[in-house]
């Protein structure tokens, strides 16, 4: 019998998040995708022992909620069990805060008090010229930014949040903005997220629809070829592309 492909795992902070853009270009891969749900009880893997690596997504919680909510001190804890592993990972948003916590940095609000929600764009550093070939505005919708990691490369860098996109060793990425973030979830989150629109720095939602509409197509090129090169890294067997 042929063995079963590697599952790819995919952490989810809240019951009725999307994995977007990023399970359904996974899934064009031929990966098979397991989720969990650790805010919800869920328990992660104690190994990565039959998965091909991890994706942690974004949610409303703070990275810094570790005293209040298990299902957060769970994920610290269980980071650095998945990076020994050597399985690609990649942290989206409060997965890159997360990331950048286990790794030993600050996580924390703009000292200004500033949000970035909407589409902002972030510039590759000379580290991250093989990442970002070119200035990208991306989908952000978050309150506080990361440090970056001893050990980090930054790849990526912002006006507003300089952190923006970083890798730790081969296979091991934070990004701060979402790119799995497709039409349908913009329009959720536009109105579940309504009143958070307000915040300074926020961008209005007609002011996101257009901006969506004018660059989600680089985005989503981009991020075809990002998944690819990770995927690749895998040490244990990667996924080829579509057939």
């Amino acid at each position: 019998m042929t063995p079963e492909p590697p599952r790819l795992l995919l952490v989810m902070q809240t019951p009725d998040a999307s994995a977007g853009r990023c399970g359904r270009k996974l899934r064009e891969r031929g990966c098979p995708l397991e989720f969990c749900y650790p805010l919800s009880g869920e328990l992660l893997p104690t190994d990565m022992n039959g998965y091909a690596g991890a994706v942690v997504f974004g949610g409303p919680m703070s990275a810094n909620d570790d005293g209040k909510l298990p299902g957060i001190r769970a994920q610290l804890d269980w980071i650095p069990q998945a990076l020994d592993s050597g399985r690609p990972f990649l942290g989206i948003c409060l997965g890159a805060q997360l990331l950048a916590r286990a790794l030993g940095a600050t996580v924390q609000r703009h000292p200004a008090g500033l949000a970035e929600i909407g589409y902002f764009a972030v510039q590759p550093t000379a580290a991250g010229q093989a990442t970002f070939d070119a200035p990208l505005h991306v989908y952000h919708w978050h309150h506080e930014g990361f440090e970056l990691p001893a050990g980090a490369e930054l790849l990526a860098s912002g006006e507003r949040f300089p952190h923006q996109a970083y890798r730790y060793g081969a296979n091991t990425f934070g990004v701060q903005f979402h790119p799995e973030v497709d039409q349908p979830i913009l329009e959720h989150w536009l109105v579940e997220g309504a009143r958070e629109l307000t915040a300074p720095g926020a961008q209005s939602a007609a002011e996101q629809r257009a901006h969506h509409a004018r660059h989600d197509a680089a985005l989503d090129r981009w991020f075809e070829v990002f998944l690819e090169g990770w995927l690749n890294k895998n040490p244990n067997g990667g996924f080829g592309s579509p057939g």
